[in-house]
């Protein structure tokens, strides 16, 4: 049975692509509160290293994948080591301990906190700290291009769900202090920050989606693809962001998803695609070929007894089979631009999260 669901994405244009880009106010990277238990919103940091490390930050007031009933603000650190090892730390909080503002970017999750500034006639600078388990991070990343959000920032699901997207960092330059277990270092890179909030039960809403970026010299391409169950009638939103040097050049919706072959894996419980292609007819085309699953976890171990091994047959059969991805794939850009025609490749990280 397939619910008649409206929805709406808020493009400034009448082809689902922006004529003009919002001007992201400091308000739009704030909190965004509702009085509903089905609200959710996260604040998001990563940042690749010269050192070859990659670091994350989450402030989760809640994770959209979360059940509501038992879901608690959060931190969660991941750091990927150059040898491939991963360590990966989260601490839930009380929710007294965790405040975010309404005016700007300026969030508390116990003693993690992060915090936005607006220099005059600049770019926005984000400052995040967090510090559990031995594992501390404090940078600064300072925007080299403007925020970013596809259109109004909000895709509606009818008229009960909300999903918001704004990216207060898409490419930033990176410094700071990386500490771990005592040991502290002093790093550069390159960094990425954006904020998800809305409402609503989204795993009764979403299948999967895809979210990932890249970077070199010239370009920054930023991308999502989110595709609703089948009963939600199987839409897919897909805002991408194109920026040449400093200037976003394509904020559009008008993208065509391919995916490779499914491979099955066995960390996460399901399947997921050999490769990803992005095409914008006439602008550009991406593919993505995974060179490694950096990071794959069934997402029912995050479910107290559902993750069990004796319940866990039932989870599956009315959950479905969540799972998460983090890929590092090589990339092969093609960009038509002003008359002429380039290519760029490289590698990057991306994710893949499936909520049934």
């Amino acid at each position: 049975m397939t619910d008649t669901l409206e929805i709406a994405e808020a493009w400034n244009g009448l082809d689902r692509e922006d004529d003009v880009l919002t001007t992201v106010l400091p308000r739009h990277n704030a909190a965004h509160p509702v009085p509903r238990n089905l609200s959710f919103e996260h604040w998001y940091f990563d940042a690749t290293l010269e050192s070859g490390h990659t670091v994350i930050a989450f402030l989760n007031l809640r994770r959209p994948e979360e059940p509501a009933p038992i879901a608690k603000p959060n931190i969660e650190i991941l750091v990927y080591a150059p040898d491939g090892t991963r360590r990966q730390v989260r601490k839930r909080y009380p929710r007294s301990r965790a405040a975010a503002s309404i005016l700007k970017c300026d969030v508390r999750i116990g003693d993690n906190h992060a915090h936005a500034e607006f220099p005059e006639g600049g770019l926005p600078v984000h400052h995040v700290y967090v510090s559990e388990d031995g594992i501390t991070l404090d940078l600064t990343f300072v925007n080299e291009l403007p925020s970013w959000m596809p259109g109004g920032g909000e895709t509606r699901f009818g008229n009960t769900e909300v999903f918001g997207w704004c990216v207060g960092a898409p490419r930033a330059s990176v410094s700071g202090t990386v500490t771990i277990d005592g040991v502290a270092s002093e790093v550069t890179g390159r960094g990425y920050a954006d904020h998800n909030w809305g409402f609503g039960d989204m795993t009764k809403v979403i299948d999967h989606w895809h979210w990932g970026r890249l970077y070199d010299d010239d370009y920054s391409l930023l991308f999502a693809s989110v595709l609703t169950q089948e009963r939600r009638g199987r839409h897919r939103s897909q805002p991408l962001m194109l920026a040449h040097q400093g200037e976003v050049i394509l904020s559009t919706g008008k993208v065509e998803l391919t995916e490779g072959p499914p491979v099955f894996d066995e960390r996460a419980g399901r399947t997921r695609p050999e490769w990803i292609g992005l095409e914008v007819p006439d602008r550009l085309s991406l593919r993505l070929d995974i060179e490694e699953v950096v990071h794959a976890h069934d997402l029912l171990d995050d479910v107290p007894v559902a993750g069990s091994r004796l319940v866990r047959p039932l989870a599956h059969r009315f959950i479905g089979h969540p799972g998460y991805f983090r890929f590092l794939s090589s990339f092969e850009l093609t960009v038509h631009r002003s008359g002429t025609t380039d290519v760029r490749s490289g590698r990057t990280l991306h994710e893949l999260v499936a909520l049934n």
